[in-house]
């Protein structure tokens, strides 16, 4: 670990490294906001507006092993300035486009470009900080990414009371631009950068990963549980609403405002008190266990009576979400720590894989189920009971006895 003057990672660290997964946040979520808009402008249906939504986790999630390997090798200050370049140009390319094509490509050059805002963070905290305090650096960058959030929601729906998608679109791409260029020129390099294993040690470490049944225990839920989420709260959480629960642009952007300010109280959480459980005998695996179930019973409410407190029950379930992120550092914490890294970028993929698979498969599912006569509201219901089923599946195999390997 390298020595550094607190006031100065402050400055030099952590806040760089926020203002990029501030962006990354905003831009996984922004479509629930601003899909609607664009797919009335552009007249595209729910299957088209789930693919373009999600081509956003599909780049993201394609980009998660190598880039474990590229932070190994070369450090998050370079990976993750060059990337944010990408995400700059995507956004700009996303802002000029008028078809379904170029839209999907700028998103999913938007999500490659944001793919290490938050691996990198945790690299550069694992170099630049003890670890007595990663726990709670973990969690106040995560409570950045739920400002991100929030930024998304309501603050955006007003936003586009005044101006264009197109503008706003603009206008984040030199956000992403001038965040680049402070991490690169604010962020110090490790000493230690550039002198690791060979690719081919990283591939072990890879396979290494991919044989463990501790990793298989947790991926599940990543792909069903997190990944899930991701995908409803991205997109289809606005659709549910307004088509169950009959709300409009405004109330809808309001609850999202919720949602994520519960998911903000739950990073906030693990920023305050991770470390402080621990020390007190709590283990993380019981909070990670307790808050799924609870994410769970939620979701299954949610469904099963669109009508039900919905605008409690939504915010819990963004709550439950955000400690969900504890699976990283359970799933971390049973490798050496050369291939923790590699364990979260694993553990990331299959967590957007989910996000991208489900969020377009929902989209598939409810134009498939309404071009065979069904309503709209039991297309939607169905959905969501079908991702309720995987998660419920998932949630079972990862409370079945371990078994060690």
């Amino acid at each position: 670990m390298n020595a550094i003057r607190p006031d100065a990672a402050w400055l030099r660290l952590f806040l760089p490294f926020a203002a990029g997964y501030f962006l990354s946040y905003l831009f996984r979520t922004v479509n629930a906001v601003i899909g609607p808009v664009i797919a009335s402008e552009l007249g595209l249906p729910d299957n088209a507006l789930g693919l373009l939504t999600s081509t956003y986790f599909l780049a993201f999630g394609a980009a998660q092993l190598p880039l474990g390997m590229l932070l190994d090798r070369y450090g998050p200050r370079r990976v993750e300035s060059g990337l944010l370049l990408l995400a700059s140009a995507g956004v700009a390319l996303f802002a000029l486009s008028d078809t379904l094509g170029s839209l999907a490509v700028g998103r999913a050059l938007i999500g490659l470009g944001v793919s290490a805002c938050l691996m990198a963070s945790l690299k550069a905290f694992t170099l630049w900080f003890p670890p007595e305090r990663q726990a709670s650096l973990t969690g106040w960058v995560m409570a950045s990414g739920g400002l991100g959030a929030l930024a998304a929601a309501k603050p955006l729906e007003i936003a586009i009371g005044f101006t264009s998608w197109r503008i706003i679109a603009l206008g984040l791409a030199v956000a992403t631009l001038l965040v680049a260029a402070l991490i690169w020129w604010r962020v110090p390099d490790s000493a230690g950068e550039g002198r690791h294993d060979g690719i081919r040690a990283q591939l072990a470490g890879v396979r290494q990963v991919f044989s463990s049944r501790h990793f298989w225990r947790y991926a599940p839920m990543g792909f069903w549980m997190t990944g899930g989420f991701m995908a409803v709260q991205g997109l289809w959480a606005s659709r549910w609403m307004n088509v169950l629960e009959g709300m409009n642009g405004a109330a809808i952007a309001g609850r999202l405002t919720w949602i994520s300010a519960a998911m903000l109280g739950g990073f906030l959480f693990m920023g305050f008190f991770a470390t402080r459980l621990v020390h007190r005998g709590i283990r993380l695996d019981w909070v990670y266990r307790g808050a799924m179930i609870l994410a769970l019973a939620a979701f299954a409410l949610i469904s099963l009576h669109p009508g039900l407190a919905g605008g409690l029950l939504w915010p819990v379930l963004g709550a439950c979400f955000s400690l969900s992120n504890i699976a990283y550092t359970l799933v971390a914490q049973s490798f050496p720590a050369n291939l923790s890294g590699r364990a979260n970028t694993a553990l990331n993929l299959l967590v957007f894989a989910g996000a991208f698979g489900l969020q377009w498969g929902i989209g598939g599912l409810v134009d498939t189920l309404q071009a065979g006569g069904w309503a709209s509201d039991a297309a939607y219901r169905t959905a969501f009971l079908t991702l309720l089923g995987g998660q419920a599946l998932a949630l079972v195999w990862l409370l079945l006895p371990a078994r060690r390997g």
